[in-house]
């Protein structure tokens, strides 16, 4: 059904209007008559092919197509030769390379010659970042198009289309419509197999969802673990967790885990975001996520994920603080900056009378003896002046060690004026 469905210009072609519209990337150069390399990368199911074929048809180029999973350097050579030839007659072509990240490198730079003399113009498909997949020297010689996942009411107007082409209605209630385009997560070619399946069931009457379910196979979530869905996801739920917002935190966590991520890998994020987000503002969160991941250790999946998720919460809800980090950060900085200066004497122990003649230990003062905790003596290097690098926030836990260190500044001001 995808095939006998698949539009027979680009005007047909549903959810890419801010591509192929007049005002679209795709829409004036057609009306100028003139095409561009391009990679076009989206999801599964949005009509990378498509536009691919329409777009030689609209600019009247010959179409070739090849595979980057099943062609290699015999077969790159071979359609360069017979592009060579075309062009010789006057006949351009357009090459379009499905899954074009699967080249390697040597294999990408076969394309620069024949792309920069004009033999081929070349339509690379991908579902993958081009960014991390492409060489360079491709990408400058390519525009770059996103295409949009489709949306519900994209995918609605594929379903009156199979309608219309079947001449009958789906035998689905509006619960079971609304599930059936879930399922199909934005693909439009498998919303169309999805429609294959429910029309072979042959049902006199709609089904319902529940009864759906068992007639269809559900589309496995879109999710690589090794490459940028990956990268994404766990952006989402650092970031949900940062911007203290619980909901998105577990929808993000529930995403991944859907789609089959190490729960361990998350859980070890979880405790990176208690120490880098949080910090002091809320030493628990740390206690926390450590016991989430024994407690993942202890049960496994699935009653361990529910750790995870009680110590996403908690991250999410807890007050955030960077200043432990920044406070980190910036003193490695000065240790590098600083170099091997020596601490002051009076912090040094004297374990042998020759140390104890040098100095070492001398005058040092031992601050719980002292009537405020507090004696105020200087622990940087001598030819160091004192410097600041904890600035500890006003939120949770931090806001009384602040005070506490306020505190202390004042103090040590007081006995440095002292005689």
């Amino acid at each position: 059904m995808a095939d006998r469905l698949r539009p027979k210009s680009l005007s047909e072609v549903v959810g890419q209007d801010h591509l192929l519209g007049a005002e679209g990337v795709i829409g004036r150069m057609i009306a100028a008559g003139r095409l561009t390399s391009l990679i076009l990368w989206g999801p599964p199911g949005t009509g990378k092919t498509t536009i691919a074929r329409l777009l030689s048809q609209g600019v009247k180029l010959h179409f070739e197509q090849l595979s980057a999973i099943f062609s290699g350097v015999a077969e790159l050579r071979k359609v360069f030769e017979m592009a060579r030839a075309r062009r010789s007659q006057g006949k351009g072509t357009l090459l379009f390379v499905d899954e074009v990240h699967r080249f390697n490198r040597a294999q990408q730079d076969s394309f620069l010659p024949v792309m920069e003399d004009g033999t081929i113009t070349l339509v690379g498909a991908t579902t993958e970042n081009p960014s991390f997949e492409l060489n360079a020297a491709v990408l400058s010689r390519a525009q770059v198009l996103v295409l949009n996942r489709l949306t519900i009411d994209h995918l609605e107007q594929l379903l009156q289309r199979a309608e219309a082409l079947t001449k009958q209605a789906l035998p689905l209630d509006d619960d079971a419509r609304t599930a059936l385009k879930a399922m199909a997560d934005g693909d439009g070619r498998f919303l169309l197999n999805l429609v294959e399946q429910v029309l072979s069931q042959k049902s006199v009457k709609p089904l319902t969802t529940a009864e759906l379910a068992l007639a269809v196979q559900k589309r496995a979530p879109i999710y690589d673990k090794g490459r940028e869905g990956h990268y994404n996801l766990i952006s989402a739920l650092h970031k949900s967790v940062r911007g203290s917002d619980p909901d998105a935190a577990l929808y993000w966590l529930a995403r991944m885990l859907a789609g089959g991520e190490e729960p361990l890998y998350i859980a070890r994020r979880v405790v990176r975001m208690a120490v880098e987000d949080i910090g002091l503002a809320d030493p628990q969160a740390l206690a926390v996520t450590i016991a989430a991941k024994d407690a993942f250790d202890f049960l496994g999946s699935p009653e361990g994920e529910l750790a995870i998720a009680q110590a996403v919460l908690y991250v999410a809800t807890a007050p955030k603080s960077n200043a432990a980090y920044s406070a980190f950060g910036a003193a490695k900085e000065a240790a590098a900056r600083t170099g091997s200066l020596s601490p002051p004497l009076h912090i040094l122990n004297a374990p042998t009378r020759l140390m104890k003649d040098l100095g070492y230990g001398k005058a040092y003062v031992y601050d719980p003896d002292t009537p405020e905790g507090f004696s105020g003596q200087n622990y940087f290097p001598d030819e160091m002046p004192r410097e600041r690098y904890y600035r500890p926030t006003t939120y949770g836990l931090e806001n009384e060690i602040k005070d506490r260190l306020d505190r202390w500044v004042d103090l040590r001001g007081t006995k440095a004026r002292e005689p």
